[in-house]
């Protein structure tokens, strides 16, 4: 039987573990778990003894199913430090500054574990499940925030502080929305499900989740339309942007909110098709991912095995 490793996809209200083997997940359960929360109610020092204790009991129950599980890969939300693989910041879990994760959950299980950030852990499994990428792709990945990573010639390019391709604070709108990243007028302050239950908020004075402005859309709703095509319009004027200077023809979207794809994407080709040179008009291939959302499990459990 092949080695399996565990993928852990972290978000900011639950996160997913699965055991991987062959690039196919073979067990998963998500959990829920509110780190969000607990970063902001909690010292640092107490949020991080919660997050890493929950990881590791949801690492012990699939141990359990899986006992030769050799490492531990974990996609988090956040600036990873690329030397020492810490949590520089993390935008969406505040009160996080230079947290070690790694250390702690090898400490309890007695498995090398890999950190690396959300998006660029499930850009690297969109490029494993995608041969034709041609070893070069961008993945964007729509939820409570916007991340983004970067497959070049087959390698996962995080950059040299581990902020490569943070397109959600990307700035799109000058002085606009502040951003938990110190910023104002981000990307991920439009083009993710809080983008869009702002953008609604504004418009109508009303307060609905992601989930039900979506429907609204689909219902013809002005105010929700409007919001689902300014998120559209913002995340294709960044992407041409960055095609521009990585020229990387393969786009995959994914993330809670690519559920939503068809109500940006009208709005989202036009803008794009604008903003691009010339050179690059149909040229530049966006697509949805096929993973199941799984990309994140995928991607961290193999880049663990890669290297644990």
């Amino acid at each position: 039987m092949s080695d399996a490793f565990i993928g852990i996809d972290v978000g900011g209200t639950n996160f997913r573990l699965g055991v991987v083997q062959d690039m196919r997940v073979v067990w998963e359960k998500r959990f829920q778990a509110d780190f969000s929360g607990v970063c902001r109610k909690r010292s640092a020092a107490d949020a991080l003894e919660t997050i890493t204790a929950t990881l590791s009991d949801a690492v012990t129950e699939a141990r359990l199913a899986y006992p030769s599980v050799r490492a531990i890969g974990i996609g988090f939300p956040g600036f990873i430090d690329p030397a020492s693989r810490q949590v520089i910041s993390s935008p969406n879990l505040p009160n996080l500054s230079n947290a070690d994760i790694v250390g702690p959950l090898e400490r309890r299980s007695g498995l090398a574990v890999v950190l690396e950030n959300d998006a660029s852990a499930a850009a690297y499994g969109e490029f494993a499940l995608s041969p034709q990428s041609n070893g070069n792709l961008i993945y964007i990945g729509l939820g409570t925030g916007v991340g983004g990573g970067l497959v070049l010639q087959g390698k996962l390019h995080g950059g040299i502080h581990g902020v490569a391709m943070e397109v959600g604070h990307l700035t799109v709108e000058r002085g606009g929305r502040s951003c938990g990243c110190g910023n104002r007028g981000c990307l991920e302050q439009y083009a993710s499900t809080n983008g869009v239950v702002q953008t609604y908020a504004d418009l109508t004075g009303k307060s609905l989740s992601a989930y039900d402005i979506a429907l609204a859309a689909r219902q013809h709703d002005d105010a929700a339309v409007k919001a689902f095509e300014q998120a559209g319009e913002y995340l294709a004027s960044a992407l041409a942007h960055i095609a521009k200077v990585v020229d990387v023809g393969d786009i995959v979207i994914g993330g809670g909110m690519s559920a939503s794809w068809s109500l940006m994407k009208a709005a989202f080709d036009q803008r794009l098709n604008e903003d691009l040179i010339p050179a690059l008009q149909g040229k530049v291939i966006v697509r949805i991912s096929r993973a199941q959302d799984q990309a994140g499990i995928i991607g961290a459990a193999m880049l663990s095995g890669q290297r644990a």
